[in-house]
């Protein structure tokens, strides 16, 4: 039977807007949640505690997505790579965004009691699970859809769904934030993004169910290169590559939960910042990510992944010392500095990762590689930094601490991109 050449070779603009549409949503859903845990979710929430306890049980909530992505990671990946990854990006997609709008229809601490902190640990488990699937699917839908030589030009497009996602959400919370009085906010304003992501929702399913299946994974279910077992199989032949993986994707977590979850709280409760300030610097910030996702995927086709990738990481270790001195002092521009040079480094560490984790792993469990490393990096990079910068803040080791935690992980990641290939010259098939 033969195919249209339409259905066997899409558009790059429909390959791009499938693949950015989809991390574009699950990252807004993603992001709503950083930001109301920063914001309110512990009064509405964890009302008995004080503010530390509060903020350090609203971000425990927050990493509880973080721990549930590996496993979604395996189950998505073992059925992506068993029938196909545009199937596991439907499906990804539904269960994300509808664990969003129930977590913005769920009743607070003071109309169920302890049900409702249950409840949300219970909702976001189940987001994480399904952002787990996405971010996999959606690199490979990119990549393995590029031609020779621009594979980080098409992944470029799923890594720049973070930018869109948070601008959008931060957007939202910024107008919120600015019509409604504080106590509506509380009380109802902060649920308002949440519901809002079922109108997305629906939009990128339309989108992703128009999008035909990979030509690499088609030839490997033509030739019958299909494992039983993904999983197992990248467990006996790759492994080595997923823990590298996941340690190489440390610090462009780290970079971006710093700089906006943890410091969005930092600023407002600590340094005294109006909120709205602190959300219109953090999404000028995110513009600085986008740029650096931009030009970092774009160099990576040019001269490798792998030395865009250590160069970033390097700057990064530097930017860690940098990042809390320039907090500290209060001034807008100054903190406005510091948020920006974090994201715009996490933007040019996170661009060429896009294709580089789906070039480390072998067709036959490359969904179940690429999204498990992704995934555990985000345990590491982005469950704990909030959670350890929070508890320094309560114990007086002070910022200067939090950014040395930053430059660690840095170091972390570039340790592991020296033990990993090139890849920018190999092929997927």
């Amino acid at each position: 039977m033969t195919t249209s050449p339409q259905t066997s070779a899409p558009s790059r603009s429909r390959i791009a807007t499938a693949s950015l549409i989809g991390t574009a949503i699950e990252f807004y859903d993603f992001y709503i949640y950083g930001t109301a845990a920063a914001l309110v979710l512990n009064t509405a929430f964890f009302p008995e505690m004080d503010q530390v306890a509060g903020n350090l049980a609203a971000f425990s909530t927050f990493a509880v997505a973080f721990i549930s992505r590996p496993l979604g990671s395996a189950v998505f990946g073992h059925w992506g790579d068993r029938i196909g990854r545009k199937s596991m990006l439907v499906v990804s997609l539904l269960v994300m965004g509808l664990s969003t709008v129930v977590i913005g229809l769920l009743p607070g601490y003071a109309s169920i009691g302890v049900l409702a902190p249950v409840l949300l640990v219970l909702l976001r488990f189940t987001q994480g699970i399904g952002l787990g699937g996405e971010w996999g699917g959606a690199a490979l839908l990119a990549t393995e859809h590029a031609p020779p030589g621009k594979r980080g030009l098409y992944a470029m497009f799923p890594q720049l769904g973070p930018s869109a996602g948070f601008i959008v959400a931060n957007g939202l919370f910024l107008v919120l934030g600015e019509t409604l009085s504080e106590g509506q906010f509380d009380s109802w304003g902060w649920r308002l993004p949440f519901v809002a992501s079922l109108l997305l929702v629906i939009v990128g399913l339309y989108v992703r169910l128009k999008i035909s299946e990979t030509p690499v994974f088609q030839q490997a279910m033509d030739e019958r290169r299909i494992a039983k077992v993904p999983f197992a199989g990248l467990m006996r032949h790759q492994r080595r590559r997923v823990l590298l993986g996941a340690g190489a994707m440390t610090i462009a977590y780290t970079l971006f939960y710093t700089a906006t979850t943890y410091c969005l709280a930092y600023g407002t409760d600590t340094l005294q910042i109006p909120r709205t300030t602190m959300l219109a610097l953090t999404m000028v910030g995110v513009v600085f990510m986008a740029a650096g996702t931009v030009v970092s995927a774009v160099v990576s086709d040019r001269v490798g992944r792998r030395r865009t990738l250590i160069t970033g990481t390097i700057a990064a270790v530097v930017w860690g010392l940098v990042m809390f001195p320039l907090m500290e002092t209060r001034s807008v521009l100054l903190v406005g500095l510091a948020l920006a040079g974090a994201l715009a480094l996490m933007g040019l560490v996170f661009g060429p990762m896009g294709a580089y984790l789906p070039e480390l792993f072998r067709t036959e469990f490359r969904y179940s590689g690429a999204s498990t490393a992704y995934s555990l990096g985000g345990v590491l990079g982005g469950a704990v930094p909030p959670l350890v910068a929070t508890a320094m803040q309560a114990s007086g080791l002070g910022a200067l601490a939090v950014g040395g935690y930053v430059a660690a992980m840095a170091l972390l990641s570039l340790l592991c991109l020296l033990a990993l290939p090139e890849t920018g010259d190999s092929t997927l098939r």
